[in-house]
């Protein structure tokens, strides 16, 4: 490939994206898009991406049941409010554009999304420690502060191939139940918020959680130090007031400042 074609099919894919801006978008859209982008450069940013695949989703406000997701072919440290695709329900964009989405993506994500009232933000992950844990059958353990936080609010997927049936969408939705997170065995992690800041949170704490399992699990079972009989569903209940406040909390204002200072123009 010469490098005449190289450049043109770069400039290709960055205007060829849906024409959506600050002047066309509501308030309420272009404050949702900004977010998701920077919810995607935020996983990148920690490692968590995973080329162009994997996935992060926002309920667009309003009552057309639609949401954004990532064009299919950007790296995730590219993603911009205005580059993020609309679509509806169905899979379907909004607005006619050349990039496709992640099929895959959208079974996970439209479950989520149509039926799920706490699900305005959907994030799913391929991390290499989150694998090692969703192929481990005891799943997540408290073994770690971090994952006690969360041990109550943590729901299990089987694995049914790669999610191309749309009908794994129902048992996707009876594993969920009423929880936030989610192993997909052999698969991913997947968290869901009210926004990306709580989602993006939940993320970050499974994440370092699995991490931090892996590393213990190193030294074999048999050294491993298991909290006292009680103490882990009392540290579930003090870290399921950590999310779930309808507005972002400090830690993601600082997140953003994290951006601006290392990877800025998000909010284009």
């Amino acid at each position: 490939m010469s490098s005449t074609t190289s450049i043109a099919m770069k400039t290709q894919n960055q205007t060829d994206l849906p024409p959506f801006s600050r002047a066309t978008c509501s308030d309420e859209e272009w404050e949702t898009r900004v977010a998701l982008a920077a919810t995607y450069r935020l996983i990148a940013h920690y490692g968590w991406d995973d080329l162009i695949y994997t996935h992060i989703s926002a309920r667009v406000p309003g009552p057309e049941h639609h949401f954004l997701i990532n064009p299919y072919g950007l790296m995730f440290e590219e993603i911009t409010a205005s580059s993020l695709v609309k679509v509806d329900i169905e899979g379907k964009a909004v607005v006619a554009t050349d990039h496709p989405i992640n099929a895959a993506g959208f079974t996970i994500h439209s479950a989520m999304h149509a039926h799920s009232p706490d699900a305005n933000c959907v994030i799913h992950t391929h991390t290499d420690d989150g694998l090692a844990v969703a192929a481990q059958k005891h799943g997540l353990l408290p073994l770690s502060q971090t994952a006690m936080l969360m041990l109550e609010d943590i729901a299990y997927h089987d694995y049914e191939g790669v999610a191309l049936n749309l009908e794994e969408r129902e048992r996707l939705l009876e594993d969920m139940g009423d929880k936030h997170l989610m192993i997909l065995r052999n698969h991913g992690n997947l968290t869901v918020g009210k926004n990306c800041s709580d989602a993006f949170l939940r993320m970050y704490y499974l994440e370092r959680a699995c991490t931090a399992q892996v590393k213990a699990l190193s030294a074999g079972h048999e050294n491993l130090n298991l909290p006292n009989q009680g103490v882990p569903e009392f540290t579930a209940s003090q870290g399921s007031r950590s999310f779930d406040q309808g507005r972002e909390g400090p830690a993601w204002f600082a997140l953003l400042r994290l951006l601006d200072r290392t990877n800025p123009g998000y909010d284009a």
